[in-house]
């Protein structure tokens, strides 16, 4: 695909077609690589996304046990 690099104060920029931005679920910032054989634009994930869904899946599957105590024996409490 070819976009047109277009004139933004001094600098230039880069529209990206609304539906290329919907289909690769890019709301307000991307990730820019540098490479070698050019450059790479990525869709920036949320943070903990699908975090969700998958704490729900372990939870299920019971594969969220703790796997050390969360109170150590030597730890006292004043309330």
């Amino acid at each position: 695909m070819k976009a047109k690099i277009v004139r933004i104060g001094n600098s230039r920029g880069l529209r990206i077609p609304k539906k290329v931005l919907q289909e690769y679920s890019i709301e307000d910032t991307i990730e820019m690589n540098l490479l070698e054989e050019g450059i790479l634009l990525q869709p920036v994930k949320k943070v903990r996304e699908g975090w969700d869904e998958a704490f729900k899946k372990m939870a299920a599957e019971g594969d969220d046990e703790l796997l050390i105590n969360d109170v150590f024996e030597d730890e006292t409490f004043d309330f």
